[in-house]
């Protein structure tokens, strides 16, 4: 990224990919604590969340004839489109899952009480319990705690009303709770066996949820494959559980699909039942007749007779009973609440009318129950569908009140026929018109039963027709594997979610840090160039600067950071021979003051003589570092109140002399405006070859800007981790309010601490920096301390400490 700065620079910022390894690498300690906080918590999120296992099954759809179907080519009435997608809410309705529940040895449940958690055993029974006597729906759903005293005895705990109730027991021994009555046949007393069973009662509809919420299924695409699904913290019932809702569901779809067929023949065993009572009847009367009047033979006209009447009558009966059946058909059709398919074999029994009307309304309830696996009910293409569902029994309603009335008239004319048949009766005689009657009337009888037999046998052949629409194509097997937690899973997470919270949190310091760390950052923010860096002194320093510490330990890496600013000042204001320096900061604690002391200190070693004046009237304490009396100084010589000669004081370095501040005046701005104190600079430039003024803040008060305008050299203190980022910003706004050139920063305080550096490189290049100055950077850790310094070398773990 390159970018052009006052017209005279360009400023090329680039990112540096090894210096934000470095600073993440600057808190390992951080990332490492983070990582074994996430190993810790999962540990602990192992240890209390129990394991979940699955199994899984499969159906295959698909809507097949049986050999009888396809011998007999007799219909399916139940045809589904988009099966898979409607079925699996026939899987999941409560009669299924229900009827599954009961196929299972649900009544009891046993847990393992332990230490973190308690967990069910199925299909283990540690304890043989025989429940006496049970109420079906009010019964206790507690937890009960079995603890065996020993081999005869044991104590039993249960919550009853909010309250724990503690009783012994003997083995045996009845026990009534709320609802139910119990006994407990055996023992696990063992003097090597601690365990603590616990048991609870349960009824089917405990376990809906728990089945519903494991059971997941899904579409294998491009077949008709139904995968499923059971997850649980039991295997085994899990196993167990989902092989009982497949073989639960197929039992249920067969016996939706025979639910009208089923009604079919019994309907017409009822009507059997009455028709064999008048079989009997009627060939019992005309065996007696015979035998009574000796009457064995009927004549030919009497034959005849007897086969016109016995066919009229037949038909008769066959008519009404068609009556009955359409009756029944639609009373089913309108009264089909639940929208279940009707599979009447209608051939040969009704006008092929209501056979038609019959089918499509079974075609429409398929449209239905496909589109409700897609569409709410309130849709409109549902509602469409209902219509026409409407419409099809209004139209079969009207289509059966036609076809009775046709059936009213075509017995009206049997009738006729019948009583005409009858008048010829009178020729005959009267013994066998007797026989006559009575062998007409068993004929139809037998003929009758005989037609009802035939439909009966019918209804049973398309009963046996009709498979279910799905067949087990895999039984769950039993699965000890967890699906979940997968340790080895959990902890990779945890260690990469430790990296990234170690890491986030390096990142999020920094981010909201508010503070100047490096050069780096005050190139970013700032043209002024930064004459040098001095580093942080590492050990403790006295509140009052004492210690004049370039001198004190003059090997250290802070003593050459002070020697490398002074061999930079030397190119500002090279011009002249003695230099006026002043030195100032934003606001206090920056280190002018400190910078100020060392600084003169090391241009004093260079056969240089060097003056200090603290110019910050208001609040200096370099009398304290200097070892002199602040009775007199600056203010007393500016306010007419003393001389020059005796505001200077000797120090007990050679060539450096030092001016105190002096009482603090009530004028302190005024005193430094005046042209006393600008004869002053000039009078000691003559005597000294640096005169060093250590100015009041600029960010504070405005005392600083007439010594600022005065001086030859400005330097600008930033203190790493102190000064904050409008900080960088007023040495720039200085140099154009007073069009100053000769301002520079000294970056004060300077740490090994990259956490907070730019993690990239600013580059200049223009006229304006074609003069630029060498300074210590010493970056990397240890850089130079075999050479410069007499420090130890800091350890690996001690990584609290800072060089």
């Amino acid at each position: 990224m390159e970018q052009q700065v006052n017209g005279n620079a360009n400023v090329q910022q680039d990112i540096d990919y090894v210096k934000i390894v470095k600073i993440v690498l600057s808190r390992w300690y951080w990332v490492a604590s983070t990582v074994i906080i996430a190993l810790v918590i999962a540990y602990i999120y192992l240890w209390y969340t129990p394991e979940t296992f699955s199994t899984s099954a499969s159906l295959k759809f698909d809507e097949k004839k049986s050999e009888i179907s396809e011998l007999l080519n007799v219909r399916n009435a139940y045809d589904r489109t988009n099966k898979m997608q409607s079925e699996q809410f026939v899987i999941r309705s409560r009669e299924v899952l229900m009827n599954a529940v009961e196929n299972l040895d649900y009544k009891i449940s046993f847990f393992l009480k332990g230490r973190v958690r308690t967990s069910d055993i199925y299909p283990q029974k540690p304890l043989h319990i025989a429940i006496i006597e049970q109420d079906s729906l009010d019964f206790t759903r507690s937890l009960f705690e079995y603890e065996p005293i020993d081999s005869k005895s044991f104590k039993l705990s249960h919550q009853q009303n909010g309250q724990e109730v503690v009783k012994t027991y003997q083995t045996g021994q009845i026990i009534a709770v709320p609802g139910i009555k119990f006994k407990i046949t055996n023992s696990t007393f063992s003097t090597n066996n601690s365990s603590i069973y616990c048991f609870k009662f349960n009824s089917p509809s405990n376990f809906i949820g728990r089945i519903a919420s494991g059971l997941n299924m899904t579409e294998t695409k491009g077949t008709n494959i139904l995968s499923l699904s059971q997850t649980d913290k039991n295997p085994f019932f899990a196993t167990d559980v989902l092989n009982a809702v497949i073989k639960s569901y197929v039992s249920y779809d067969r016996e939706q699909k025979t639910i009208s067929a089923t009604q079919t023949i019994d309907f017409i065993d009822s009507q059997l039942q009455n028709m064999s009572n008048a079989v009997k009847t009627s060939g019992s009367e005309l065996e007696q007749f015979k035998v009574a009047n000796k009457v064995l033979d009927i004549s030919a006209t009497g034959q005849d007779v007897m086969k016109k009447l016995t066919d009229l009558e037949t038909e008769k009966n066959t008519l009404n009973l068609q009556g009955i059946f359409i009756n029944q058909l639609e009373k089913e059709i309108v009264n089909n609440k639940n929208l279940n398919a009707i599979n009447y074999n209608l051939q040969g029994i009704t006008d092929p009318m209501l056979g038609s009307l019959l089918a499509q309304y079974n075609t429409l309830l398929s449209e239905r129950e496909a589109a409700l696996a897609t569409f709410k009910s309130t849709s409109d293409k549902v509602q469409l569908i209902d219509k026409q569902i409407l419409d099809i029994k209004s139209a079969f309603v009207s289509n059966a009140n036609s076809q009775r009335q046709k059936n009213q008239k075509t017995i009206a004319f049997l009738e006729q026929q019948i009583g005409s048949i009858k008048q010829t009766f009178n020729t005959i005689p009267k013994a066998e018109r007797e026989l006559i009657n009575l062998t007409s009337n068993a004929a139809i009888n037998q003929k009758v039963y005989s037609y009802l037999s035939e439909k009966k046998l019918e209804a049973q052949i398309s009963k046996a027709a009709i498979t279910p629409g799905a067949t087990i194509v895999d039984f769950a097997l039993y699965n000890t594997n967890a699906i979940a937690p997968i340790h080895k899973k959990t902890y990779i997470s945890a260690l990469i979610m430790g990296l990234v919270a170690g890491i986030g949190l390096v990142f999020l310091v920094r981010m909201l840090n508010p503070y100047i760390y490096d050069k780096e950052t005050i190139e970013s923010l700032t043209n002024i160039p930064i004459i040098g860096v001095i580093r942080k002194y590492q050990d403790a320093i006295d509140e009052d600067n004492r210690q004049i510490l370039s001198i004190k330990n003059p090997k250290s890496l802070f003593a050459e950071s002070v020697r490398s600013v002074r061999t930079n000042l030397s190119f500002l204001a090279s011009e002249k021979q003695s230099k006026v320096v002043c030195i100032t900061s934003e606001i206090s604690g920056e280190g002018k003051s400190f910078t100020t002391v060392n600084l003169a200190s090391t241009l004093s070693l260079i056969d240089k003589k060097v003056i200090v004046i603290a110019a910050d009237l208001r609040r200096s304490k370099l009398q304290h570092t200097f070892k002199v009396s602040n009775l007199k100084g600056l203010s007393s010589y500016l306010s007419n109140q003393t001389e020059l000669s005796e505001i200077i004081f000797d120090t007990e370095v050679e060539n450096l002399r030092f001016i105190p501040a002096g009482p603090v005046p009530p004028n302190p701005s005024e005193l430094l405006y005046s042209d006393k104190m600008k004869h002053l600079l000039e009078e000691l430039t003559k005597s000294y070859d640096f005169v060093i003024v250590d100015s009041a803040p600029v960010g504070l008060v405005s005392d600083a800007i007439p010594l600022i305008r005065m001086a030859d050299v400005n330097l600008f203190v930033v203190r790493s981790g102190v000064s904050r980022y409008q900080a960088a910003s007023v040495p720039e706004r200085l140099s154009k309010e007073f069009n100053l050139s000769n301002i520079a920063i000294i970056l004060n305080a300077f740490d090994n601490d990259i956490l907070h550096s730019r993690y990239y490189t600013t580059n200049y290049t223009g006229s304006y920096y074609a003069n630029y100055y060498y300074y210590s950077d010493y970056s990397n850790t240890g850089y130079g301390s075999g050479y410069y310094s007499d420090e130890p070398d800091k350890k690996w773990w001690e990584f609290w400490k800072r060089k």
